[in-house]
């Protein structure tokens, strides 16, 4: 669609009239100003009014966090995302895509027929052999769907199979984990792009003036918690600033320099930013800088996250049946439990996007006992976070995602025995989920070789899983684009992506 927020707009003018100063045409730069003034500073100006004004009205016109004009462009499924990444590339093969007769190729060399020319990593293109590991793991049908898990390591979300709808053959070019968590949360390997949450919040807005449009979660694994996340994968990019996630914290203050110092009173830091408030309102009446009512926008956001924050984390208005449900770390700051309930607090009060980023999926090596943990640590929760919305009768308009950057091979790297394994990373095929939201419970799409190494049907880019995710949000990918650089941008890319209808309810 054409580029409909003001930003650029503002961009522009700030570039015309410095040059009008510069070349001191004072009567030009008046008459622009007078025109500004007659249509009132334009349509963020109009919302930037709205976010400093505490009177004001909380019809859709005068959120805090409006919706573009135009936007959604059709009837949505979904009112709100919650996206769930397991950092690192959570293996396909040992969690939802069941190759029994691998039973039979146990320590033989992978066919090359099966490999081909497809790039391998550094860590194992030194490789000899490349010995076909089967998960060690037991497979059964659950639910009304018949659907194939494992239910050793996932016992809990076993029972929710039939609300999931399973992409088995999603697929990504990165090889690497920097460019491939860059590609599935930006749409493109090259950093600088705005992130999926991001994208909706710019879009779509947020339903709550008291709390960010864009919640992040970085939850401590028990293995490998040193594992490196990206900011840029909850950045805005090339957006407004004011559109990135904003990162909740699990220990000491939720977030950073929230409350008041020692001696400042909630009425004192009242005072203090009316007059920043009016001074900002200055600067940006002078340079015409959009990031200063982004300055403006993020200021009263904070002052307003003092009282609405401290409600948000306090979980005594739970059920015991509740808490019990997600889990014994569910009153453990820091937790991944306690991150997804946190997660449906926040889109239960209006937020548009909650993002869990969990680490320690990466593994190399002894596969069997770190993939138990991360298991352990994340499949009772993540259960619950579905039972739990579809009590509430949230799971209707509220989409949760399950996902990695990429798979992991189904050889061997380095030693195989029969008790442990470990697997290099896998780009050609890996597995997503999505459940609620007007997704189609209990489907699957896409099917892979006896081996788990090259997609036979249906093969999904990440950018059309991600247009179908925002088609759910009421959006057309083709049409939501930002003006940088010259080009119109989409969150999907240049390349032709498509919906997957299968998908949908």
């Amino acid at each position: 669609m054409a580029h409909p927020h003001a930003d650029l707009d503002l961009q522009l003018q700030a570039c015309r009239r410095a040059f009008l100063r510069r070349s001191g045409v004072g009567a030009g730069a008046a008459a622009l100003a007078l025109l500004e003034s007659r249509r009132g500073g334009g349509l963020f100006a109009k919302a930037g009014a709205a976010a400093i004004d505490p009177a004001a009205s909380r019809s859709a016109a005068s959120r805090i966090h409006p919706a573009l004009p135009g936007l959604p462009h059709h009837a949505p499924k979904a009112r709100s995302v919650i996206y769930i990444h397991p950092n690192g590339g959570p293996s396909q093969i040992d969690l939802w895509d069941y190759k029994p007769k691998l039973k039979d190729y146990f320590d033989k060399d992978l066919p090359p027929s099966v490999r081909g020319d497809q790039r391998l990593s550094t860590m194992t293109s030194g490789q000899q052999r490349f010995p076909v590991a089967p998960s060690k793991f037991k497979f059964e049908q659950r639910g009304a769907c018949g659907r194939w898990i494992n239910t050793d390591l996932l016992p809990y979300t076993a029972e929710v199979v039939d609300d999931l709808a399973l992409v088995k053959s999603v697929f990504t070019n990165a090889i690497n984990h920097d460019p491939a968590c860059t590609y599935v949360m930006t749409g493109s390997e090259v950093p600088g792009k705005g992130s999926l949450g991001s994208w909706l919040a710019y879009g779509l807005g947020s339903e709550n003036d008291d709390l960010p449009a864009f919640v992040v979660f970085t939850p401590q694994p028990d293995i490998n918690p040193s594992q490196a996340l990206f900011t840029r994968m909850w950045s805005s990019g090339f957006l407004p600033t004011r559109f990135t996630g904003v990162a909740m914290r699990g220990s000491g203050d939720p977030v950073l320099y929230l409350p008041n110092p020692d001696g400042v009173s909630r009425s004192d830091r009242r005072v203090m930013l009316d007059a920043l408030g009016k001074l900002n309102a200055r600067g940006h009446d002078r340079f015409h800088d959009p990031e200063t009512q982004t300055r403006i926008a993020q200021y009263e956001m904070a002052f307003r996250m003092q009282a609405s924050v401290p409600d948000l984390v306090d979980l005594s208005g739970e059920t015991a049946q509740t808490l019990s449900m997600y889990g014994d770390d569910v009153n453990k700051p820091g937790s991944f439990t306690h991150s997804l309930i946190l997660a449906r607090r926040l889109v239960e009060r209006g937020v548009r996007v909650v993002q869990i980023l969990h680490r320690g999926w990466d593994h190399h090596g002894n596969l069997p006992n770190d993939l138990k943990s991360q298991c352990l640590d994340t499949d009772q929760a993540t259960a619950a976070l579905i039972k739990d919305l579809k009590a509430r009768g949230m799971l209707d308009d509220t989409l949760v995602v399950w996902g990695g950057e990429f798979g992991r091979t189904v050889y061997s790297q380095g030693t195989l025995t029969a008790d442990t394994y470990g697997r290099d990373h896998h780009p050609r095929n890996f597995c997503m989920w999505m459940a609620g939201g007007g997704s189609k419970g209990g489907t699957v799409l896409g099917e892979t070789d006896d081996f788990s190494y090259n997609i036979v049907e249906n093969p999904v880019d990440v950018n059309s899983f991600n247009a179908t995710l925002l088609h759910l949000m009421g959006i057309d990918h083709e049409r939501f684009t930002f003006k940088f650089q010259g080009l119109d941008q989409r969150l999907t890319g240049v390349e032709e992506q498509h919906v997957l209808k299968s998908l949908l309810a």
